[in-house]
């Protein structure tokens, strides 16, 4: 993980922190003097800066209209590498964090119809969705599967919409049915999903058949990736600085570029936050992230360098 800080993170206080479930927090975060925000749109994440110097992206899930404050639900990971340790046992209110963003990778896409469905903490990011599908009229339906039903967050909020609404506790009732919820293919209809990677494959394999483009996914970890295109050394070409940098095997582009002293804001540096995107002028990136579409791999003009390679001998990046 790479924890450097981004130039546009500002400083954010704790004006609260409530549990959400079992093993959940909720953090409500704002400006020191009140002022507000920047805006954000549903699927929106930030980065947060923790006082330790680890940096985590969370989804926003509170109420986008509220201009002075952001909340966001942080998940005690047991098998974690600190990050959520230190928001569930040290951070406190009134304590100062950094916030970067927001930035939007799993952004709602206008539809009639909508099919939710979240696994776990993967319930925040679909929060501020069902509220903007409620506010335009649009039909909605959420599936929520969690280990218990103590351990599914927001509950009480999910409960204004009961007809809506399957909450499944795996305890209670096993596994997601997702065939049943999602009913035959169909046109006018968008399926969200969020949550870990099992899910996330059961959705893929669920919507195989469906109409292209209906199934929008936002991974919290990074997908497994097959070997790169090419094995050997490869030139990256900075069109803005002008100069040559070398990649070799073994050696991040992301990193190449920084030693040749040319800064490049991250955070994740997995491929899933999308905060070292890049614009392509020239040449195939061999695209190893977890966010683009095939669409958008198949333009070859965007990349992250953080995990992204080139399948040519030569990459032209506006950097």
């Amino acid at each position: 993980m790479n924890d450097a800080v981004a130039a546009d993170v500002v400083s954010l206080e704790v004006v609260s922190k409530e549990v959400a479930a079992d093993g959940v927090v909720a953090l409500t975060l704002a400006r020191p003097d009140r002022r507000r925000l920047p805006d954000w749109t549903p699927g929106a994440h930030i980065d947060l800066v923790l006082p330790d110097g680890c940096t985590r992206q969370y989804s926003l899930c509170g109420d986008r209209f509220d201009a002075h404050t952001y909340r966001v639900g942080v998940l005690r990971e047991p098998a974690g590498r600190g990050g959520s340790a230190y928001v569930h046992d040290v951070l406190a209110p009134g304590d100062v964090v950094g916030v970067g963003g927001p930035r939007n990778n799993f952004p709602l896409v206008p539809s009639a119809s909508y099919l939710f469905v979240a696994g776990g903490i993967g319930i925040t990011p679909l929060l501020p969705m069902i509220h903007q599908a409620e506010l335009l009229g649009a039909d909605w339906r959420l599936l929520h599967g969690g280990r218990t039903r103590a351990s599914m967050a927001f509950r009480d909020e999910l409960a204004a919409h009961p007809d809506r609404v399957r909450l499944v506790p795996q305890d209670e009732h096993g596994l997601l049915d997702l065939a049943a919820f999602l009913g035959t293919p169909r046109e006018g209809v968008k399926v969200y999903c969020c949550g870990p990677e099992p899910l996330l494959a059961a959705a893929e394999r669920a919507c195989a058949d469906w109409p292209p483009h209906t199934l929008h996914l936002e991974r919290f970890v990074a997908q497994e990736q097959a070997a790169p295109a090419r094995s050997g050394p490869f030139a990256v070409e900075l069109a803005r600085a002008g100069v040559v940098v070398d990649v070799p095997p073994g050696v991040s582009v992301l990193d190449a570029v920084r030693a040749a002293g040319v800064d490049v804001l991250s955070s994740c540096a997995q491929g899933i936050c999308g905060t070292c995107e890049t614009t392509v002028l020239a040449g195939r990136p061999d695209h190893r992230d977890s966010l683009l579409s095939d669409h958008e791999r198949a333009a070859n003009d965007c990349m992250f360098p953080c995990v992204s390679r080139s399948c040519d001998d030569r990459l032209v990046l506006d950097l």
